[in-house]
């Protein structure tokens, strides 16, 4: 959290984080197709010849106010190649929320748990207040054959209780209700905080 106290904005930042593939990219591009141009910036993409992200995507989005101040989330999305493992630590310092997106494909529960620890591990490093962050969990691709049970995943994930949303991203199926949850619970941590 960043406030401009001149301008009377408090600009929020949550990150899309998981491991390669799994459709972060992908929850913002919808995102940014659902939101009225006049309440959002451009969606800035960098992307590899892949079509990969190579370090971030950036979306701003406006809110009503928060204790006088005019809220701006920020989205990104990290890098899910092992191989930038810095740049998702980069990405990820100063979130005030984090959308786990997982893989529902039962050959990527490995780079499922894999990212998550490593998002655990880099939260952990940041110190205390970072550790205890909002964090919301998407299970992506449930349209897939292969897709495992949602049950499974949790306990596998060892999510203890975070709120958990299914997905098909690339239609739009359970992008909103994720992007409304996660900013919910960090708007409702910043009004504890600045209370």
């Amino acid at each position: 959290m960043r406030i401009n106290w001149q301008l009377r904005i408090l600009n929020l930042k949550i990150v899309y984080y998981g491991p390669a593939l799994s459709g972060k990219t992908t929850n913002l591009e919808q995102i940014y197709k659902s939101v009225d141009p006049q309440r959002r910036s451009d969606l800035v993409s960098l992307k590899t010849n892949e079509d990969r992200t190579l370090y971030f995507d950036f979306l701003q989005l406006e809110l009503g106010k928060i204790s006088g101040l005019t809220p701006q989330i920020q989205l990104y999305t990290v890098p899910g190649q092992a191989y930038y493992e810095a740049s998702r630590r980069i990405v990820l310092r100063g979130a005030d929320g984090v959308v786990f997106v997982a893989d529902s494909d039962v050959r990527q529960m490995r780079a499922n748990v894999e990212s998550w620890q490593s998002m655990h591990q880099h939260l952990a490093s940041f110190g205390p207040s970072q550790a205890a962050l909002p964090i919301v969990v998407q299970f992506n691709k449930r349209d897939l054959r292969s897709a495992m049970p949602v049950p499974i995943m949790s306990q596998l994930l060892k999510l203890n209780g975070h709120p958990c949303f299914e997905a098909v991203a690339i239609s739009g199926q359970g992008v909103l209700p994720t992007l409304k949850a996660i900013t919910k619970s960090v708007v409702s941590q910043i009004q504890r905080e600045l209370a």
